[in-house]
């Protein structure tokens, strides 16, 4: 089964995602690298919330990010790591309960995003995990890595040792 699969790459890649959050000094929130960049505390809160995304994908058909007379999606910055924690372990565990209990025939059905009403892209479930959830974690992941780097955190061993964990 897909879900026999990914379980165990979307365990691995969670728990390095927490062991990068973990890093994030609460004091640099409000740091970014560029005017165009997330800030600190945003990107982390992005990361944290995303992974709750493919509960969203299994059990809904769609997601509307501007759904007519209802307020646009928005993401409030966690402001703490208590906090930013405790949202990504609830997305990760809802996450997980969803994709443990998706067939095949489930993960192959469409899903769509839709703004306004209007749909922007549709795909079989099982993409929209592994590009829009899973990839899209692991690209913001690296940037966080990035930002420590550029903040003297020591950066996480994700896939063998990093410069700052020699093993």
């Amino acid at each position: 089964m897909i879900r026999d699969a990914l379980l165990p790459e979307f365990d691995q890649e969670m728990a390095n995602t927490r062991k990068t959050l973990e890093r994030c000094p609460e004091d640099k929130y409000g740091w970014k690298p560029h005017p165009k960049s997330f800030n600190m505390g945003s990107l982390a809160t992005h990361i944290a919330i995303m992974t709750g995304w493919a509960a969203d994908v299994v059990e809904k058909d769609a997601f509307d990010i501007a759904p007519p007379g209802a307020p646009p999606y928005k993401e409030e910055p966690a402001a703490s790591r208590q906090e930013l924690l405790a949202q990504f372990d609830k997305s990760v565990a809802g996450a997980r309960a969803a994709l443990a209990g998706a067939s095949d025939e489930h993960l192959a059905k469409t899903w769509s995003l839709l703004a306004g009403g209007e749909t922007l892209l549709s795909m079989p479930r099982i993409t929209c995990i592994r590009s829009f959830v899973m990839n899209h974690t692991i690209h913001h992941r690296a940037q966080l890595t990035v930002y420590l780097r550029l903040n003297d955190v020591p950066v996480p061993a994700l896939y063998g040792p990093s410069a700052d964990e020699q093993g």
